[in-house]
């Protein structure tokens, strides 16, 4: 797959590089440009560069036809933009051009040089919607079971993972749970999320199980004997570091990496917020309601909780593809 997209990459450029020079007026014209750009919006180097290669590009490729870069309509844009999809250029590389020449064109429209924008009907490419990254059930059972139970730290570590798949926490809300979030008598949760939002989310005999063994046996240790100072908002902390502390989500993805190489899982395709989509994502493969899931992550719009269904909707077309007869 990467030597794929490495040669697409190198075709393009060598098609760059075979288009015509780039005229004097066009070369004058997208100076200006940058040059106003920047005084009037203080746009960034590698923002200037970007609409410098867009434009030199598109200019080359007019090659002075019709007045070149300045006198291009709408129809030649369409032309240039089937142009560069038929040689590989990708939607994003696609998106972010149209962004260029919509600058370009309103600045001569502004200055006077253009009684039109042909870039302002410009339809932006469909991005390809990224699906979340989730473990496989089994993947999940070998990262849960990784941490080395010998130490305290190991011992929190296992409570900690299993209770951001158990209910589905951001790392954030994970490292932050203050000590009197957890109700173990009635195993749920209480989790304050985005917007200052609050939510109860159950926790499951696992993840229960883990939480009861860290409390008796993991978090004396880690607090040496001495109080637990509170944090900043006033809470106690639920987890803590042997400096008697909550620990960071640098620290949390840090030790998830080491776990997950313990486990066999290439620490690459995994993260803290891929242990998230995998709980989202494992609930739905075993039937649960779509806005009974928004609501244990969270979610305020049902829309952004929709695109786990995409991810459960391909595993079961791959099951169905490999034990169906007629798959």
């Amino acid at each position: 797959m990467g030597a794929t997209v490495s040669q697409t990459a190198a075709d393009r450029r060598r098609l760059a590089r075979a288009l015509p020079p780039l005229r004097e007026a066009d070369a004058r014209a997208i100076s200006r440009f940058i040059e106003a750009a920047w005084a009037e919006h203080g746009l960034a180097r590698q923002t200037q560069d970007a609409y410098r290669r867009d434009l030199e590009q598109l200019a080359r490729w007019r090659d002075g036809t019709g007045g070149g870069l300045q006198g291009m309509d709408r129809a030649a844009l369409f032309d240039y933009l089937r142009w560069r999809a038929a040689h590989g250029y990708l939607p994003r590389s696609n998106a972010r051009l149209r962004a260029s020449l919509r600058a370009f064109y309103a600045h001569l429209v502004r200055l006077g040089l253009r009684g039109d924008d042909p870039a302002a009907l410009l339809d932006p490419p469909r991005l390809p919607r990224p699906l979340p990254k989730a473990l496989t059930e089994s993947q999940v059972e070998a990262l849960l079971a990784a941490p080395d139970l010998e130490g305290p730290e190991g011992l929190r570590d296992r409570a900690m993972l299993e209770l951001m798949y158990a209910a589905g926490l951001r790392v954030s809300e994970l490292v932050n749970l203050p000590a009197n979030a957890v109700n173990l008598r009635q195993g749920v949760v209480r989790v304050l999320g985005k917007g200052g939002k609050e939510r109860l989310v159950p926790l499951g005999e696992e993840s229960q199980h883990w939480l009861e063994r860290y409390l008796a046996q993991a978090r004396p240790k880690l607090a040496a004997g001495k109080p637990v100072p509170a944090d900043a908002g006033g809470q106690v902390p639920l987890f803590l570091t042997a400096g008697r502390r909550a620990p960071t989500r640098q620290a949390f993805w840090s030790a998830l990496k080491g776990h997950a190489a313990v486990a066999g899982i290439d620490p690459r395709r995994v993260s803290p917020h891929g242990l998230r989509h995998s709980f989202a994502t494992h609930l739905l493969n075993h039937g649960a309601d779509l806005r009974a899931v928004q609501m244990l992550l969270g979610h305020a719009s049902l829309s952004t909780t929709q695109i786990y269904t995409l991810v459960a909707r391909e595993h079961l077309q791959q099951l169905h593809a490999r034990h169906h007869p007629r798959g």
